[in-house]
């Protein structure tokens, strides 16, 4: 079986202008830091960037948006990173705002091969216009399009040399989800081990998921505080 321990400024190479990315985080919690910061170095624009928020100010993904290389923003909660306001308002930055169990099932129905579903979560409201609505044994639903990506940017805690990945506590959010939504997928993780050394009940996203590993060149501790 071909390696898939790669370094970063490889794993990253097939990324390109327009892509459509999905990435991992609830805040910076869980957020691929290393690959994003990789990114900054590398001349893209127009991405789509699916993810719970555009990262804090200067941090994560709002790096990549101070540097004008994200087109639009589908996610939850912008608040996150003010800057975020700042650019819509300017013109710079299309947003797709979901609700936060919208944008998580959008995104397993697109790694299900599902086009969609219907839920009655933002009918009624500026959310659902332009959209489908259905009446369903007396009630109205609102259709909502799966999400799928080109790139999915991820972050777990252990894998092992085939790409079987573990995660730490909630830093797990979104991010098996997008392993399974997106043609290429690279997860950043603290530590690489042997095939056999992991729990196989521990294993929450499976190695045939996976196309590249890197370790983690950025720790997020408990204080906020990002170390290199």
């Amino acid at each position: 079986m071909e390696s898939k321990i790669s370094n970063i400024e490889s794993a990253l190479e097939s990324v390109k202008d327009g892509d459509i990315l999905m990435v991992g985080g609830f805040g910076l919690i869980g957020a691929p830091l290393s690959l994003i910061d990789h990114l900054t170095t590398v001349n893209l624009r127009d991405l789509t960037v699916i993810s719970n928020n555009v990262g804090e100010a200067g941090k994560g993904l709002g790096l990549l948006l101070d540097q004008g290389k994200l087109k639009k923003a589908v996610g939850s909660y912008f608040t996150s990173n003010r800057e975020v306001a700042k650019w819509y308002n300017a013109g710079k930055l299309e947003l797709d705002l979901l609700p936060q169990g919208t944008l998580s099932e959008a995104i397993r129905a697109g790694g299900a091969g599902l086009g969609g579903f219907y839920t009655k979560t933002g009918v009624g409201t500026d959310l659902a216009k332009g959209k489908e609505t259905k009446e369903i044994d007396g009630e109205t639903y609102l259709f909502e399009k799966s999400l799928k990506a080109d790139v999915a940017l991820i972050r777990a805690h252990k894998a092992d040399k085939l790409g079987n990945l573990v995660y730490y506590k909630t830093a797990r959010n979104f991010n098996p989800m997008m392993a399974t939504a997106a043609k290429y997928v690279v997860a950043e993780v603290d530590e690489i081990v042997e095939p056999g050394e992991l729990n196989p009940e521990e294993v929450v996203t499976q190695h045939l998921y996976v196309d590249k590993i890197v370790l983690a060149e950025q720790i997020l501790t408990k204080d906020g505080v990002i170390h290199k």
